[in-house]
């Protein structure tokens, strides 16, 4: 039995995963004994089975990233923070607390909790091992209240727009506080449900229409098209 690539390695399709007495799952194909990568994703193995789990829509993070991320596990010293990737963040007390840290005098729990969603910045990451984290920095920490929505990472980009005008515009516009994520995460909180729910029927568009040109005016009318019905109610 022969592996032939590394923990969580970037592959392509054609390429030899494995061979000897292993299964092919999702992402591959077996030919001859030996098993080979179908798609372009990520290589992993789960007792004998090997999977590729595809790239398209996964985010993979990168040094200088900001990301929203849930808590979901916490021990002494560190919180294991979801960010929607095949890897989760580790974010050391050291990282998030500015104050001297006794694991044996303060509970870490103080800070952030299980189910806490909070805004951070990766400061390393090699694939070899997790993303580590820092919730040290202007803006960063955690998030109260307000309305969580996801989208594809690739869509990222479009919605913030070139130098910040459409994220920019949807704030002035709506109210609205709106915090973009790297990894495709989006926190929202307004004054009201309906101007939470208005950003998020414009981020929709922008997620459906992103390819298209003069999208910035089109939000900029669907919001205030908004505005007007609400005024008349």
């Amino acid at each position: 039995m022969s592996l032939y690539f590394e923990r969580r390695q970037v592959v392509v399709p054609g390429d030899l995963l494995a061979e000897g007495n292993y299964r092919n799952g999702n992402g591959t194909f077996k030919e001859l004994g030996k098993i080979f990568a179908s798609v372009i994703g990520l290589a992993v193995v789960k007792g004998n089975v090997i999977h590729v789990v595809p790239l398209e829509g996964v985010y993979i993070p990168k040094a200088g990233d900001e990301v929203i991320g849930k808590i979901v596990d916490v021990s002494l010293t560190t919180w294991q923070v979801d960010i929607k990737s095949p890897y989760f963040g580790v974010l050391h007390a050291s990282n998030a607390v500015d104050l001297p840290f006794n694991p044996l005098r303060t509970n870490i729990r103080r800070y952030f909790d299980l189910g806490d969603t909070i805004f951070a910045e990766v400061i390393s990451f090699d694939r070899t091992r997790d993303p580590v984290l820092t919730t040290k920095g202007k803006g960063l920490g955690k998030l109260r209240g307000g309305k969580l929505v996801e989208v594809f990472p690739t869509k990222i980009p479009r919605l913030i727009g070139r130098k910040g005008s459409m994220i920019s515009m949807i704030k002035r516009e709506t109210g609205c506080k709106v915090v973009v994520g790297q990894n495709g995460m989006i926190w929202i909180s307004g004054r009201t449900s309906e101007d939470e729910e208005l950003v998020v029927s414009a981020i929709r568009k922008i997620e459906r229409e992103a390819h298209t040109s003069g999208l910035t005016d089109r939000i900029r009318e669907l919001i205030k098209e908004s505005g007007r019905k609400n005024d008349e109610n």
